[in-house]
């Protein structure tokens, strides 16, 4: 049987390379940092790192790495269980604790990926009668726990608040007993911030609850870092954040649900990735709770991240490239062709810098991009040299 699936299979891939679609896996053989040595899968040797979600740097910092070892030596490597069985250590309910002050929640649970936090979610607190209205762009992960549940499912085009009322009133004219507001709080394929403030007003007049992914703003967006509800002031009015651990909180992995007491109690209770997927290892929770130090005298990492992110952007807009507006260190380098777009990615490598082209189906077809990510980490001399190579990139590619 499997002949016939593999001949299927193999001309799937020969479509998926010829469309200039094919994602190529790099190798690296350093630590996550500003810079990285790539030893398969392009040129080889130190090149700086533009495609990483180590916002503020904190991937191989010094004080994350000791505590991660500390860990090791007291809690062990894994836990070889579910939370309720023998899955729970003191350290994972004082990284929920830590996180829950954090957040500005009433409590949170820990997940494996904040795509299970994602998949855990809607199938537990939404059946057949109630209501999920979620915005057109928001992460895989919501689409998919979304479709985990019973509920009716609403979209509203990205942001646009008009659309969300309208989709609003029809689930209440439908009777929905629950209804809930899902979205990103920042949409990692273009950088852009969801409207909050506006949203929970929505949520308000519509007797909604509000739910927000904050996976790209945590650690660095808002005044302390504390995300997007701290930066349009909606902190107490967001019933439900997820998130990651795998991006600026130490880039490991791991998720988390911060949300209402009851809600993250039901989650304990019925939420199928918490209950029957391994604990969160205890060196990422002692690494977390280290970063969760650091971000409390992170002004310096938050500024330098913003100052970066600012020079990428002005002096690429200066030579003429398509960057999506906005002041987030998404920053994306629009291309349009997939094919381009990959062609430009290598030949950037070959310029000595790391970035991934990003096409269908991770975005809509025609809309082909090189998405930059600053860090903290990089210095002023690292963003000007990435800005270099791209002006050097796009002449090749003309020429």
């Amino acid at each position: 049987m499997f002949d016939t699936v593999r001949d299927d299979l193999r001309a799937t891939l020969d479509e998926i390379r010829a469309a200039g679609l094919h994602k190529p896996e790099r190798v690296i053989g350093t630590p996550q940092s500003a810079t990285v040595e790539v030893t398969e899968g392009g040129r080889p040797g130190e090149v700086l790192n533009f495609c990483a979600n180590n916002y503020l740097g904190l991937a191989d910092h010094p004080d994350v790495v000791a505590a991660a070892h500390e860990a090791l030596d007291r809690w062990g490597y894994g836990m070889a269980s579910v939370r309720f069985i023998c899955g729970t250590q003191e350290v994972h309910k004082e990284l929920e604790a830590r996180l829950s002050a954090f957040l500005g929640q009433e409590d949170t649970i820990l997940y494996s990926s904040c795509f299970d936090a994602n998949g855990g979610v809607f199938e537990t607190l939404l059946g057949a009668e109630d209501a999920v209205i979620s915005d057109a762009l928001n992460h895989a992960s919501i689409i998919d726990g979304i479709r985990l549940s019973k509920a009716r499912r609403f979209r509203y085009a990205n942001r646009d608040l008009a659309d969300l009322e309208t989709q609003l009133k029809e689930a209440n004219a439908g009777g929905a007993r629950r209804k809930l507001i899902v979205t990103d709080g920042v949409f990692s394929m273009d950088g852009y911030v969801a409207p909050l403030a506006e949203i929970c007003d929505l949520a308000d007049r519509y007797d909604a609850m509000v739910m927000v992914d904050d996976s790209h703003a945590v650690g660095f967006v808002g005044p302390t870092g504390r995300g997007t509800p701290e930066l349009h002031g909606v902190t107490d009015r967001v019933d439900i954040i997820t998130g990651t651990l795998g991006k600026a909180l130490g880039g490991a992995s791991g998720g988390y649900v911060a949300a209402r007491a009851e809600i993250v109690a039901l989650l304990r209770q019925r939420s199928r990735p918490y209950l029957f997927s391994n604990t969160l290892a205890p060196v990422i929770a002692a690494g977390s709770l280290k970063v969760l130090d650091l971000l409390e005298s992170a002004a310096d990492l938050r500024d330098r991240l913003a100052e970066n992110t600012a020079l990428f952007r002005s002096r690429m807009t200066e030579a003429g490239f398509d960057i999506l507006p906005g002041d987030h260190a998404i920053a994306p380098v629009m291309i349009g062709d997939a094919a381009e777009a990959a062609r430009m990615a290598e030949l950037l490598l070959e310029h000595g810098v790391y970035v991934i082209a990003f096409s269908y189906p991770v975005v809509p077809q025609g809309k082909a991009r090189i998405r930059v990510q600053l860090s903290a980490a990089h210095s002023t001399e690292d963003v000007n040299r990435a800005v270099d190579a791209f002006i050097a990139a796009r002449a090749e590619l003309a020429g």
